[in-house]
């Protein structure tokens, strides 16, 4: 084991990062109250997908910190984490290039962002993700898609409403991008699969 993992694996950091991410999910579960105040009760776990993504993650922390491997939370955690990280950032960025004025708050939402894809994909060296694991994270992208889209409940972005198709056909992109990513770099999947 390198220092890198040596360096990740540490109980004092793991702990840093799973109150970081605890304190992340609770403000991403506040940030869409307005949207869940109005989403039919069966489509709200589909609907907060960053704060879900990181209770994935605050979940496979936990099980680091115990010395246990939830392989599952672990494909969930990595997924969401990479493809809600990375669409974040495209959806806060895109609204400025298009002539909204990017506050505080979507500076904010574009680095916290782009740290829950990063954390994910350090950590991939750890995962116990299996080929079922992988099946499953993936079924739930893809699902979690047909009800942004199909059924229109996607995160609410409304300088952006306009190019809700256009946003829904690049986002199945990013889910075949994740699901491949992860297939080719997480070592665990290769080798059981």
């Amino acid at each position: 084991m390198g220092f890198y993992q040596y360096f990740l694996k540490q109980k004092p950091l793991l702990w840093l990062l799973f109150v970081g991410n605890v304190l992340g999910t609770v403000y991403g579960y506040y940030w869409y109250g307005s949207q869940l105040s109005h989403t039919p009760w069966y489509f709200m776990p589909f609907v907060p997908d960053s704060p879900t993504a990181s209770l994935f993650f605050c979940l496979v922390l936990l099980g680091f910190l115990m010395n246990k491997h939830f392989p599952l939370m672990e494909a969930l955690a990595v997924m969401t984490l990479f493809k809600y990280g990375v669409w974040a950032v495209g959806m806060n960025i895109t609204s400025g290039l298009l002539g909204q004025s990017l506050t505080f708050t979507h500076y904010m939402l574009i680095v916290s962002h782009a740290w829950m894809a990063i954390q994910g994909l350090l950590y991939m060296p750890f995962y116990r993700v299996k080929p079922i694991h992988l099946w499953v994270a993936g079924l739930w992208l893809v699902h979690n898609e047909i009800i942004d889209y199909i059924f229109d409940q996607m995160p609410e972005y409304p300088f952006l409403n306009e190019y809700q198709s256009v946003i829904g056909y690049l986002t199945f992109w990013l889910s075949v991008l994740t699901i491949v990513l992860v297939y080719f770099t997480c070592g665990s999947v290769k080798r059981d699969g």
